[in-house]
This record gives structure tokens, sequence and C-alpha cells, in this order.
């Protein structure tokens, strides 16, 4: 039978419904290799040219760069000077897209994050941080989102490797709703809901993807879509951009081992991994734990999701973690 499970933060209602004495059959077709584009047309491989706009900063320097952080050409968000203000439309509200939306560039064009050097994925993990430090500056903002898309499927339009970051004026309905459930829980317990969801996964095992001495990786219990992985810091952090660089290493390094899993064995699928941060408009949060979320796009959303918001999934947590361990 299939199975029913709340997720312990949010309360949100998934369906399991799998056959957990077979492997997941999306698994068993053959994956069409993907195809590099071609260097030359690349408009990453000179940034500042083909985006008309000089880099907003470069690591380790201008000539040597090995990580580019630019302004997005075609921005969701746009920066300005002072914040929108909202306008009613008759019974609507509306204000201008202000806000930031820059593009994190690594230097080769066919190392994507699972392929870097660990030097350099922790590099690119500490120029997240220092973008989400400048966002925090801006009275304007109130949330920062860094995210990758990986492939056509997803958003990932350019071949060539490269993150996003976008500055918001505004906390956004899924980060509120998860901020709410962690902090019933606490206000319950007196303790990080994800710190215990930590616990538990260690002493069950079955979860447990990949860890080292700074993080973990989880198949979550509650999993919304197939093979969909969270990598916690082991030490209780509400904010990314004050993570420690040690564990900030060891995050970038499980996060790695979980993408190249995902590439060897569930058929190296479309994906989006993101940040999910606490705000940063000044109030505390110590009830939440930073970590990253990893997507695959391999089912398809159907009635049920769109008109309930109830996730059908359709390979057990269990299984996907022990595949991606490689068993």
């Amino acid at each position: 039978m299939s199975e029913l499970r709340q997720d312990l933060i949010s309360g949100d209602w998934v369906i399991i419904a799998a056959s957990r004495a077979k492997r997941p059959q999306m698994l068993e077709g053959k994956k069409v290799p993907r195809k590099p584009a071609p260097k030359d047309s690349c408009p990453f491989e000179d940034p500042e040219r083909s985006n008309g706009q000089p880099a907003i900063v470069k690591y380790p320097d201008g000539k040597n760069w090995k990580i580019l952080v630019v302004p997005n050409k075609y921005p969701a968000l746009t920066h300005m000077d002072g914040c929108a203000k909202p306008f009613h439309r008759g019974l609507y509200v509306a204000e201008a897209g202000v806000g930031d939306h820059e593009l994190v560039i690594t230097r080769d064009h066919n190392k994507s994050f699972a392929d870097l050097v660990p030097q350099d994925a922790t590099q690119v993990f500490a120029v997240f941080q220092e973008r989400h430090r400048v966002a925090a500056k801006d009275p304007c903002t109130t949330y920062a989102s860094t995210f990758f898309n990986y492939g056509p499927g997803v958003g990932g339009s350019i071949w060539h490797p490269h993150y996003q970051f976008m500055a918001l004026p505004f906390v956004p309905p899924r980060i509120v709703h998860s901020l709410e459930g962690s902090k019933r829980y606490f206000k319950k317990y007196r303790r990080c809901v994800r710190c215990d969801i930590i616990k538990e996964e260690k002493k069950l095992g079955s979860r447990v993807i990949a860890e080292n001495k700074f993080a973990i990786a989880i198949a979550p219990y509650a999993s919304k879509r197939p093979f969909e992985v969270s990598i916690f810091p082991k030490v209780h952090t509400p904010s990314f951009s004050k993570t420690s660089p040690v564990a900030l290493a060891g995050v970038a390094a499980i996060l790695q081992a979980v993408l190249q899993s995902m590439r060897k064995n569930a058929n190296d699928p479309d994906l989006n991994f993101f940040v999910h941060d606490m705000p940063i408009d000044g109030k505390r949060y110590d009830y939440h734990h930073w970590h990253i979320e990893v997507v695959p796009s391999i089912s398809v959303l159907g009635g049920l999701e769109f008109s309930t918001n109830v996730d059908i999934n359709i390979v057990d947590p269990d299984e996907a973690a022990k595949i991606l361990r490689g068993k």
C-alpha cells in the first residue's frame, strides 16, 4: 500500500506511492548523455564583454579569476536607489521590481559543481556567503536566495556552470511556512527541529546518504519529490553567512558527493539546489537551522499536486537513500 507521511516541520502531507521491493522504473531507461555547448559561442567565457557591464567582484583577482560575480543581463529584479513602495490597482497591490539579481560564474566551461576540486567548491560557497553579507547591508532586502539550475528542464539554459543570487524585498511564503513550523517545534520542545531530525536519522541510518565531521545528507522522511536530499551542517547554525569555514567546507564536500552520486546512480537528472537560509530582516531566528536542499526533476506534477499542494512521491526515501549510497 501507499503511505501518508507528514512533514515534521511544515505539517504538509505527502503520499509515498512506491513499490519498496523494486528499483524505481525511471532508473532503468538509458540516459542520453549531456552534450556540452561549444565554448566559442558561450557568453560566459568572457562574461563582462557579453554582459556589457563590469564584474561586481572577481576571485581571486581580475587577471586570474576563478569565480566572477556579474549582474544578470536579464534580471528578474533590478537594483535602484531607495526601496519600492506598494501601490494599489483597485483590489490589487503591486510594487516595482526592486532588488538584486546576480550571476556567480566559475571559470571552467565544463566543470559543474560536482566536478570542482574541493578547494574551489568551498570557495564558491564562500562567495555565496559574501553576497548574503552584502545583501544584509541593504535596508530594502529581507531575504537572500542562492540557487543552481542544472539542466535545461529546470532553468539551466546555458551550459557553462553558473549560479544565481537574488536579493528579495520580502520573505517568500515557503520560507515563512518553514520558519513557522520550526518556531512551533522550538516553543514546544525548546530544541531545534532540524537538530532533532539529524539525531533521529543518524540513529535509524536508513535515510542517511553521506556524512563527514561537519555535515550530513539525508533523504527526508516526507520527501515531496523522488531523490530529494537535504544537507545540514551538524553544528546548529541559523545563518548561512555566519557559518564557519570548516563547516562550510564540510557542507560543500557532502553536496559534491550527493551530486556525483545522482549522476552515477540516479541517471544524472536535471536538478536544482538552493540555500535555505534565515531572513535578513534584523530579527532573531535562533530556531532556524540553515541547510541545502537538492531537488531533482524526475517525476511530473499532476492534478493532485496543483489542486491540493499534496505531492505524490513515487520513490520511497529509504530506497532513494540506498540507491544514492551506491547499494
